[in-house]
């Protein structure tokens, strides 16, 4: 083993296993820890770690082949958004999975200045993002979903506490606001929109 073997901006074996030690950490921390806890969606862990490994290990490669390293990145993201344009994959999950690959691309790389203090700021800088918009931005949102009510007495506005209660009651949630969209007086019903916490 020579000397430049275990530097991290070394293209040898020992140096891409080191950053990849390193990525894995983080994508841990990102994935594991952060996504997770707030999103509570198992279905997603395997695809975001094992997106984040091989786009690591293909950037390394793609490194020593003659590409540019923005038709490569441009390749993942392409590859990202058309696979994941599903239903069930939302904005926040995009985001996470743009982060992952992004992550890794960055410390697939070798820095020649700064290697080591440079990929552990930039790391650093990103899952502390992740973790400060999580508990400034998305812990203050609401989740809205539209109901069918059939207590069209209770809409008056002198009856809207006896309204959050009975809305509350019949979905198990803390209804935090009501916004009346449309009642039909011919069916006795009215679309109403709720709002509360996830």
């Amino acid at each position: 083993m020579d000397d430049n073997s275990l530097v991290l901006s070394s293209d040898t074996v020992w140096g891409i296993l080191l950053r990849f030690a390193i990525n894995l950490v983080f994508i841990i921390v990102l994935i594991w820890i952060i996504y997770f806890r707030y999103t509570k969606k198992e279905k997603f862990l395997f695809t975001f770690f094992l997106i984040g490994i091989v786009v690591f290990f293909v950037s390394s490669i793609m490194k020593r082949v003659d590409i540019g390293l923005g038709l490569a990145f441009g390749l993942f993201a392409i590859f990202g958004i058309l696979r994941f344009r599903t239903r069930n994959f939302s904005l926040k999950d995009m985001a996470y999975l743009f982060a992952t690959i992004g992550l890794s691309v960055i410390n697939s790389l070798g820095m020649v200045v700064l290697p080591l203090t440079g990929i552990l700021v930039i790391n650093v800088l990103i899952i502390i993002s992740a973790f400060a918009l999580e508990k400034i931005l998305c812990n203050n949102a609401f989740m809205k979903h539209t109901i069918v009510y059939d207590k069209l007495e209770l809409l008056k506005p002198e009856n809207q506490n006896k309204l959050m209660k009975d809305v509350s009651a019949r979905t198990g949630r803390t209804i935090l606001r009501i916004s009346i969209q449309k009642i039909d007086f011919k069916r006795d019903v009215a679309d109403l929109d709720i709002y509360f916490k996830e």
